[in-house]
């Protein structure tokens, strides 16, 4: 017995040693970076996330940091830490009030990019550590006959990134935030070549505008107009360009013909003169519009440069009513007038494979997010200050190290 206590505490002097350098490295291996992402998986996730709001549509410069619940986590939901988020006219159209009504208080913001810290057990196509985008819909049935047919963003219980409520009565908020909690359909994965400040404004912007360009048939031998050179517009000129279509800008302003001659037109034209239009009647196979100022056209000026059965399009969304019409304004070519809502995942995908495959770049400007650089961004969106797009940036320093 006493050589077996004496072999005892032997082993026991030469194996603590051991278990205490065994012990050290597994602790620094579970604090490593790929680690404690791998364990966000499976480890208690906070149900909250902090973003900057705003309370009073009267006061819609003026942006609270606050925290707010996130929706229930489903099997097939997808949490992101956001690294970037683009400023959308959408966002300014919703907390001035300007489409109506919205729950307050709102984070905004829906052209988001960060990556994925948590994943539901149903998710197939991302993993934690993924870097990934988010656009305008956070959610849908996935059932109904839009969705079963790659119409998800006209489903009837759509889930807009912010201010929808979800069906645990928890409503949206967007990325100007920490995190996001999103159905995995509506999370894409973003090209490595593609820069993080740089794509986040094609999760909205590019898509809106790519989506009705592919299903109007933009190409080769078609002639398609460009109304409005702003956020949405410049990446119109792109896509346009990069379809293969010949392209022609349309603008009040200007000097804004050298910059759209870079983002791909082929010809510019100033609808400010008077009789702008006279030579190009019959000529649009169909026109873009991306203005939020339709209301002061004259659209039988704008419907007689289209083609025969060409079609008026607008993805620019004003707070006001369309300019009043005839039916006589459409029936001298047959020309039709619609509009539409942001795209479908496949056009999500192919637009960003094209981004990513012809090097096409957003042209923005970065601002740190904070309070004040959110009232900036928006400020510069409802002002018209911005050439062409704000993307927010700096989300460390504002909330912290979240992956």
């Amino acid at each position: 017995m006493c050589i077996n206590a004496v072999a005892v505490r032997t082993l026991c002097v030469l194996l603590i040693p051991l278990l205490t350098f065994f012990s050290q490295q597994l602790v620094s291996h579970l604090t490593s970076r790929k680690t404690r992402l791998f364990l966000s998986t499976t480890m208690p996730y906070p149900e909250t996330a902090t973003g900057f709001v705003v309370k009073d549509p009267k006061k819609w410069q003026s942006f609270h940091k606050e925290e707010f619940k996130l929706k229930t986590f489903k099997e097939d939901d997808v949490d992101i830490a956001i690294d970037a988020c683009g400023v959308c006219g959408s966002d300014v159209h919703s907390i001035t009030g300007g489409w109506g009504e919205t729950p307050l208080p709102l984070c905004v913001g829906h052209e988001i990019i960060g990556r994925a810290v948590k994943v539901g057990s149903k998710v197939k196509d991302i993993k934690v550590g993924d870097r990934v985008g988010v656009g305008a819909q956070v959610g849908a049935d996935l059932t109904c006959d839009n969705c079963k047919a790659d119409q998800e963003n006209y489903c009837p219980n759509q889930i807009d990134t912010y201010g929808a409520k979800f069906d645990d009565g928890v409503v949206s908020q967007g990325g100007f935030s920490s995190h996001i909690r999103v159905q995995e359909y509506f999370v894409f994965k973003i090209p490595e070549n593609l820069d993080t400040a740089i794509a986040a404004p094609m999760l909205c912007a590019g898509l809106t505008t790519y989506s009705p360009l592919v299903r109007l048939g933009c190409g080769p031998g078609k002639k398609v107009g460009i109304v409005g050179i702003g956020g949405l517009g410049h990446f119109a000129l792109m896509w346009a360009h990069a379809l293969g279509a010949e392209v022609f800008a349309i603008s009040h302003t200007k000097d804004k013909e050298e910059d759209a001659k870079k983002l791909g037109a082929d010809h510019f034209i100033y609808s400010g003169d008077k009789d702008w239009a006279k030579p190009y009647a019959f000529k649009f196979d169909f026109i873009l519009n991306c203005s939020d100022m339709t209301q002061e056209f004259e659209m039988s000026t704008y419907l007689g440069t289209l083609k025969v059965m060409g079609r008026f399009h607008n993805v620019g969304l004003p707070d006001y009513d369309l300019p009043a019409m005839k039916a006589q304004d459409f029936a001298p070519n047959g020309s039709y007038i619609g509009a539409s809502h942001i795209g479908n995942h496949p056009e999500m995908v192919a637009m960003l494979e094209l981004a990513s495959k012809q090097n096409i770049k957003s042209w923005i400007e970065t601002i740190p997010i904070s309070a004040e650089g959110c009232a900036k961004a928006v400020t510069g969106v409802k002002e018209n200050k911005v050439r062409y797009r704000y993307t927010l940036t700096g989300f460390d320093e504002a909330f912290g190290k979240r992956y």
